[in-house]
């Protein structure tokens, strides 16, 4: 669904036929995929500013591992690993950034020093006061689906579905514009693999929320057990295939570890789908 989302800078980030990338930093020492290569700010800054020249439309900045049986950090110890990183990418970058919390504090500190998106992985339902913050900064925020245990036996659209109502009410209570949320399943968050798979299958059933859908399968472990690969980075074709199948199914937003393959691809995807556009 074409949708434009207003940045706190004045700038719009418009989402239409052929999905954005957004580009992963895990300034973390811990992340499941790439824990430790991004630790230090002269790195995390300059592989932020590599994705962005390989096409990422965002630049998604992360100081807190969310993979199965992490260490929660402190505000303090996040703000620490992403503000300066933030801020040093900002000067060097175009694209919007994003900051990946669920803390209102970090995120705020986060939009001071140049973020422009909050990106959250409990959907303004573990701190609710994330969603005054993205308001009051003018910020999109993006509300991601979350669970603390898998349930297979869960309908898992009705709860997807169900939670996500709830934190698009928060987001709009506080003051968020309908206009300005982005929806996320949260592919690998308290969920079976075939759960994982059917939300990918289905991901247009999201619509009915009435806002951009992000997807968010890059190397995760249900592809890694569908495919043998045991290392996250080697996961990069069934990544693609999986984003490329959201892609269809109304994906406005793709986040991903390696952006120069996925912009590739879906440019490819978008051709495909309407040839006029390519030159004879």
């Amino acid at each position: 669904m074409p949708a434009t989302l207003a940045l706190p800078d004045g700038r719009s980030l418009a989402l239409d036929a052929l999905p954005l990338v957004m580009g992963i930093v895990n300034v973390t020492p811990d992340s499941f995929s790439d824990g430790g290569l991004l630790a230090s700010t002269e790195a995390a800054v300059a592989h932020g500013a590599r994705l962005a020249a390989e096409g990422a439309a965002i630049v998604d900045i992360g100081g807190e591992s969310t993979r199965p049986g992490h260490a929660a950090v402190d505000a303090a110890t996040e703000m620490a690993r992403v503000l300066p990183v933030i801020a040093a990418l900002k000067a060097r970058v175009d694209v919007p950034i994003s900051i990946d919390s669920y803390k209102a504090e970090v995120a705020e500190a986060a939009l001071a020093a140049g973020a422009g998106i909050v990106n959250d992985v409990w959907g303004a339902q573990r701190d609710p006061r994330i969603a005054a913050v993205a308001a009051h900064a003018g910020a999109p925020i993006i509300l991601m689906h979350n669970r603390e245990t898998v349930d297979a036996t869960l309908d898992i659209f009705d709860e997807v579905l169900r939670f996500l109502e709830r934190s698009i009410a928060i987001a709009m209570q506080a003051g968020v514009p309908h206009s300005q949320i982005v929806v996320d399943p949260g592919i690998g968050f308290g969920k079976t693999a075939r759960q994982n798979l059917d939300l990918i299958r289905h991901l247009d059933r999201l619509g009915a929320l009435g806002c951009p859908v992000l997807l968010g399968a890059s190397r995760k472990s249900t592809l890694g057990r569908i495919t043998g690969r045991t290392v996250p980075a080697e996961r990069l074709a069934a990544s693609i295939a999986a984003h490329l199948y959201g892609a269809s199914r109304g994906a406005a937003i793709i986040r991903a570890h390696d952006v120069a393959p996925h912009v590739d691809a879906l440019k490819t995807w978008a051709a495909i789908e309407d040839s006029t556009k390519v030159d004879p």
